[in-house]
């Protein structure tokens, strides 16, 4: 008897038992994914399997039964179906790399047809046209690199893609997804997506989120989003919004989250169902808009107790154009640094405000120290995102020059980066 992908089976070796989902594997080989989210490769020849879902049938046994063990290939999409066309846009990052074993570390080196061969459970799905736009480190990633990636998704929808994939390294990706929300009006979804743990890592995240990552990409939502585990398990996915979403974890497949807001939704792993907790917008209901333009000399300052106001002097004598500053609880920086803050707003650089705690809504309008904040022309981030601050400072400043203007867009949600009522 055969047993085929996506089987849950138990494998008995050396009397210990090993619980989990068949993946894709090599012939005369069982590959699972073990509830624990860990893959585990077996010889067919040398264990029991016993499908979990079949009154417990065993299907083979190495030497105590069948001896031939057989695995049915990928599934194919039936005749003649018709799949979405979905564009895969590969910036690099661990989704799309491997263990260098000469230096041990890890290189981003797979183009986008790489992670189709490797995860072919993609071509279920859609129909995809793979294209290289970097293959780099997502630490590497800057603001032409956030345009350059821009430019190739309206080129794409241009084209008649349905949806997008973006695979992007982690460490920065909610950079790129809140740029991509600023310059960006999209009909269809553009999805990001990437892997904690790279492909040949036996706990590897990149095939969930990646098929996770096209279930969304051929939805209704569409919006610029991010997908990746809900959880340590493989249970979920979750989609955020771009400008909602930070990385809060170093290694944990379940690194991101939503704040301030809820995630818009989650996508089943074994069904595919999608859910949705808040409003989002449908594919169709806007029509593609491109606005480039991003001011790379900008920054984040953040306060700390004792911190030198003349800080704020470097970014003056040297040319930058706005600044975010990280400040505490409410939003508050000492009030030593109030003059300084004058002398930038005299220098017609705008100065957003967020807070360090992340969760929560700032407001200088309790204590006297953010009375006089506001005073000195700082700009009440709300509830934004340090990160998604500064992206949404760069793009304004990218479309103009005038102050005043500059001024009243940062005052406004422009991308979903400020919500009206903040979760508690």
């Amino acid at each position: 008897m055969e047993f085929k992908q996506g089987d849950r089976v138990s494998i008995e070796r050396n009397g210990t038992v090993y619980e989990g989902k068949v993946m894709p594997s090599m012939e005369g080989y069982i590959t699972i994914k073990m509830n624990s989210g860990y893959n585990a490769g077996f010889s067919t020849d040398k264990v029991r399997v016993t499908l979990q879902e079949n009154n417990g049938e065993t299907v083979n046994g190495g030497g105590n039964g069948v001896k031939e063990c057989k695995t049915r290939g990928e599934k194919l999409p039936e005749p003649g179906k018709k799949l979405p066309k979905i564009a895969i846009l590969s910036t690099g990052g661990t989704i799309a790399s491997k263990i260098d074993y000469r230096t041990g570390a890890v290189t981003s080196q797979f183009t986008a047809d790489d992670i189709l061969a490797a995860i072919p459970e993609l071509k279920e799905i859609a129909d995809f046209k793979g294209r290289v736009i970097s293959s780099i480190l997502s630490e590497n990633m800057d603001s032409d690199s956030w345009q350059n990636l821009a430019k190739a998704v309206v080129e794409e929808i241009e084209a008649g893609a349905e949806g997008v994939i973006i695979t992007h390294g982690t460490d920065t990706m909610m950079y790129s997804a809140a740029a991509l929300s600023f310059m960006i009006e999209t009909p269809v979804p553009v999805v990001f997506v990437g892997s904690q743990r790279s492909a040949d890592r036996p706990s590897s995240d990149n095939a969930m989120n990646a098929i996770c990552a096209a279930r969304v990409a051929i939805s209704e939502i569409a919006e610029i989003v991010v997908v990746m585990h809900g959880t340590t398990s493989d249970d979920f996915c979750e989609i955020h919004r771009g400008t909602k979403v930070r990385k809060m974890h170093t290694s944990r497949r379940d690194a991101f989250k939503s704040v301030n807001s809820l995630p818009i939704g989650t996508v089943d792993y074994s069904t595919g169902e999608i859910k949705t907790f808040i409003d989002y917008t449908r594919r169709g209901e806007k029509t593609l808009k491109f606005k480039p333009g991003m001011e790379p000399k900008c920054a984040i300052v953040k306060f700390t107790p004792g911190a030198d106001p003349a800080v704020l002097d470097y970014y003056i004598n040297n040319g930058y154009r706005g600044l975010v500053i990280e400040g505490t609880g409410l939003g508050h920086v000492s009030t030593k640094w109030i003059p300084l803050l004058r002398k930038v707003g005299d220098a017609k650089m705008p100065v957003i405000v967020t807070s360090q705690c992340l969760n929560g809504r700032i407001c200088d309008r309790v204590y006297d120290t953010g009375r006089d904040m506001l005073k000195a022309g700082a700009i009440e981030g709300e509830d934004t995102l340090p990160e998604t601050a500064l992206v949404k400072l760069m793009w304004v400043l990218g479309q103009t020059d005038d102050f005043e203007k500059a001024v009243g867009m940062l005052r406004e949600d422009l991308g979903g980066e400020i919500t009206e009522c903040t979760l508690k």
